[in-house]
């Protein structure tokens, strides 16, 4: 039988890997105590043996593999230029311009309009003059950015199961592959129905760059290093984020920001001969003899001498099979409900994972309509991310996960509902309160995901994690139908986006704190920890 390691549970057929399940827009968080869950008493770890817990070869590769971040959030944020808000107005069949945006007079009479004139001074052509996606078609817009994050959702879970199945390399590669051809067809496809359609394949391929890459990352770090790793792996993100501004405010029609975007991820196609194979994955899968051939490459690169590598391996594998399972029970997702303490506990996670899914998402896009200049705008929003990850990393060791979530929460739901009452002309003040709201969710972002995976139980952590990273995904499918609610009153999506959150914050009342902690290994354990005697 196939040996198992720190990431995986070969306890029974899921073969889940928690660090595949809840990769979520792009933001990861790991606990170095976690991902060895209830293998913490392990002492052999040929991995880190032979090569380390960092050195130069684990940072070359997590550099090479950081780039990857630039297209995802290229691809996940690029509706904010490619749809922006955009003034119109109706064109009757005469030719002239009527002041009803949506209906003209012809002969006396209003009719339904057909033409439209675009005020085309920031972007030449859009998606929404494309296509006219205007008056009753105003909602195709909203589905198409839903659809991307459905696509990046099965991305995940798909890629996930194939990057445990066949390994972590290939299917990267194949999603690498998969982004910059579905890219390329959604720049020259001439129907909005083709568009969709590309659009999805490339939200499926962005899904699977996400997950992979990321495990790699991690499986060839030390357990103390996975945490700093993981925070400094969501920069390119952030500076992915920054950069497509500048992208957008070279190539002003959609088409060409859409190749703009897509044509420098066959700059990662150089994986094939850049990336090794997860050696983890490997000696999971009893390949013994490649697994040393990269663990001697990188041991030479980071200097280690004298380690007899093939004997090591070998060791670690009778070692790791030597373990017996210490589960019972076959977990579900009705599990985490069955009890009231459990059931409390995963309804507020997962009400939180909702609200960082559909905040973070929803004020990035809502951006673009708080005034002033977009590029400008949405340039900041990037920036103050990148110390948000650091304050979200000091503030998770000081204060602890449960305060750093309530905080982040309530800060980001006060500054969205403060847009409500201040004025369309006061830009810089609106702009300062957005980039306010969008750095709270990220700090929250950052904070729930490594809550959750301290929460839930070890025989249920992967059904736990896996479900939050599709709350999430509901959050961000939905936020774009959350900002159109400006079309009915503009205070409507600042409102939503303030509300929910500070609901968030107040369930976490209910959630124990969890730094320090041992974590839950069976249900029992996880039904009384945090339960008020």
């Amino acid at each position: 039988s196939r040996a198992s390691y720190d990431y995986f549970d070969d306890r029974d057929d899921r073969k889940l890997i928690f660090l595949c399940a809840a990769e979520v827009n792009g933001k990861q968080v790991l606990n170095g105590k976690e991902d060895v869950g209830e293998n913490a008493d392990e002492e052999m770890d040929a991995v880190q043996e032979a090569i380390g817990n960092l050195g130069r070869w684990q940072i070359y590769v997590c550099l090479a593999i950081s780039l990857v971040k630039f297209p995802i959030a290229w691809h996940q944020l690029a509706i904010v230029f490619m749809a922006p808000h955009q003034d119109y107005n109706c064109t009757s069949p005469t030719g002239v311009q009527t002041p009803d945006h949506c209906s003209a007079n012809v002969s006396g009479a209003l009719a339904d309009c057909t033409e439209w004139e675009y005020d085309r001074s920031t972007f030449t052509e859009t998606i929404i003059s494309q296509w006219n996606l205007v008056c009753s078609r105003t909602h195709y817009a909203n589905i198409q950015q839903s659809i991307l994050m459905f696509g990046v959702l099965l991305g995940n879970i798909i890629f996930g199961n194939l990057a445990d199945r066949y390994g972590r390399k290939m299917p990267l590669m194949v999603s690498v592959i998969l982004q910059v051809a579905s890219g390329v067809g959604c720049a020259v496809v001439p129907w909005f129905p083709a568009l969709l359609l590309m659009k999805f394949l490339s939200a499926l391929a962005t899904g699977g760059t996400m997950v992979t890459s990321y495990v790699i990352c991690m499986e060839i770090v030390g357990t103390e290093w996975r945490a700093a790793i993981t925070v400094l792996y969501q920069i390119p993100f952030s500076l992915g984020h920054m950069s497509l501004a500048g992208l957008a405010f070279l190539f002003r029609h959609w088409r060409h920001l859409q190749i703009a975007i897509t044509l420098p991820s066959v700059i990662l196609l150089s994986y094939w001969w850049i990336v090794p194979e997860s050696p983890r994955w490997l000696l999971a899968f009893g390949k013994q003899r490649a697994a040393c051939k990269i663990l001697q490459k990188g041991a030479n690169i980071n200097q280690i001498k004298n380690k007899d590598i093939p004997e090591m391996v070998r060791q670690h594998c009778l070692h790791q099979n030597s373990k017996r399972s210490h589960l019972d029970h076959k977990a579900s997702l009705l599990d985490l409900f069955r009890t009231p303490n459990m059931r409390m506990k995963s309804l507020s996670i997962f009400f939180n994972w909702i609200v960082c899914g559909m905040g973070l998402f929803g004020m990035s896009q809502y951006i673009g309509q708080v005034g002033g200049n977009i590029f400008v705008n949405f340039t900041v929003s990037g920036a103050i991310q990148i110390p948000g990850n650091f304050v979200a990393w000091w503030a998770m060791n000081k204060l602890g996960r449960k305060i750093t979530l309530i905080c982040s929460n309530s800060i980001a739901g006060v500054a969205a509902l403060l847009l409500v009452v201040v004025s369309d002309d006061i830009a810089s003040l609106r702009l300062i309160l957005v980039c306010t709201a969008i750095v709270g969710m990220s700090v929250s972002f950052t904070t729930v995901y490594l809550f959750s995976g301290e929460l839930f139980p070890t025989v249920v952590r992967n059904i736990g994690v896996g479900t939050s990273s599709m709350c999430a995904r509901i959050g961000s499918i939905s936020a774009p139908f959350v900002v159109s609610l400006d079309h009915i009153q503009t205070w409507l999506p600042p409102a939503c986006f303030g509300i929910l959150p500070l609901i968030g914050a107040a369930l976490c009342l209910f959630l124990p704190e969890t730094v320090g902690c041992t974590l839950p290994e069976t249900l029992e354990d996880g039904e009384n920890f945090g339960k008020l005697v």
